[in-house]
C-alpha cells in the first residue's frame, strides 16, 4: 500500500501539526501524537445509510458479489481539510442518532464480541477492534488481533491502516514496539455510518472515535475509519478486498462532522 505523509495515516507531518504548541515545552514530537485524516478526494454521497433512530436489519436481498462491494468500498467520502479532525463547537441541530448494540461476550485477542448479524452489529464488533489495537498501541497485540479477526483476502497486517498508525505513533514517540508504561491512549466510539451492505453478511462499516493521547499533557482528536465486514463463523470479521476509501476525520458533533454523514454513537456498544 502507498502511503503519503499528507493522505494516508498518522503521519509525522500531521502529528506535528496537531499541537504545534507543545514544541514551546520541548515535546513537540511527542504532543503531535494524534494521527493523520485519511484524505478522499471527493464528497460523500449515497453510501451514507438512511437517517433515523430505528434499528437497521441486515439486506434480506441477495448478495449481489465482489463487484458491488468494490464499488461500495471505493466511492470517495467527504473531503476535509487537516483542522477537520480538532475539537470544534458542537452543531446548532445535532445529528441523528444511531443505535450500536453492547457486546455479550469476550471473543479471540480479547476482543470484545457476541454483536448481532446486523450492520449496527458489524459496527459494534469493528469499533471494539479499533479500541483494543489503538489502545494497547503495540505492534504485537496489532499483529495478534489481524490474525484472528481478518479473513483470507483481507489487507495483510503491514497494509492494515490500524498497524500503520501503530507504527506512525511509537515511531514519532521513540517508543520501540509498544506504549510507554507512564503513557496512555484512550479511544472512545462517537459516531458511526453504514457506507453500504450486500446480503445479509456483509458491511461496509464505518465507526468515528474521539482519540485522547497522554504522555505530558493530553492530545485529542477525532478519527474516521471504515472497514468491509463480512459475517463468518457466528462473528463480524474483517473482510477481503481492498482497503475502503479513507473515511473523513472529522469532529464528533460538529456541523462538518454532520455533513459527512456521521451519527451519533448510542446505546450500549463500546461506549
Amino acid at each position: 500500500m502507498t502511503t503519503t505523509d499528507a493522505t494516508v495515516g498518522w503521519s509525522r507531518r500531521r502529528l506535528l501539526v496537531v499541537l504545534g504548541a507543545a514544541a514551546a515545552a520541548g515535546v513537540a514530537l511527542l504532543f503531535g501524537l494524534v494521527y493523520a485524516v485519511y484524505f478522499a478526494i471527493a464528497s460523500a454521497s449515497s453510501g451514507h445509510d438512511a437517517t433515523g433512530t430505528s434499528p437497521m436489519r441486515a439486506d434480506n436481498a441477495p448478495a449481489t458479489g465482489a463487484a458491488h462491494r468494490d464499488a461500495v468500498a471505493a466511492e470517495p467520502m467527504l473531503a476535509v481539510d487537516q483542522g477537520a479532525s480538532q475539537p470544534a463547537p458542537p452543531a446548532a441541530v445535532a445529528a441523528p442518532a444511531i443505535a450500536i448494540p453492547a457486546s455479550t461476550t469476550q471473543g479471540p485477542a480479547e476482543v470484545a464480541s457476541g454483536f448481532p448479524r446486523t450492520p449496527q452489529g458489524a459496527i459494534g464488533q469493528l469499533a471494539a477492534i479499533e479500541q483494543i489495537v489503538l489502545q494497547s498501541m503495540s505492534i504485537q497485540q496489532a499483529n495478534t488481533v489481524h490474525a484472528a479477526w481478518s479473513l483470507p483476502g483481507a489487507p495483510s497486517v503491514a497494509q492494515w491502516p490500524l498497524t500503520q498508525n501503530v507504527q506512525s505513533f511509537l515511531g514519532s514517540a521513540k517508543m520501540g514496539g509498544s506504549l510507554d508504561p507512564t503513557s496512555t491512549v484512550v479511544v472512545t466510539p462517537a459516531g458511526a455510518q453504514v457506507k453500504g451492505t450486500d446480503g445479509p453478511d456483509w458491511v461496509l462499516a464505518c465507526v468515528q472515535v474521539k482519540v485522547q493521547a497522554t504522555i505530558t499533557q493530553d492530545a485529542q482528536m477525532g478519527y474516521g475509519y471504515c472497514e468491509r465486514m463480512q459475517w463468518h463463523g457466528g462473528r463480524w470479521m474483517i473482510a477481503p478486498g481492498p482497503a475502503p476509501a479513507p473515511a473523513p476525520s472529522t469532529w464528533p458533533g460538529s456541523e462538518l462532522s454532520t455533513k459527512a454523514g456521521w451519527k451519533t454513537w448510542s446505546g450500549g456498544g463500546n461506549d
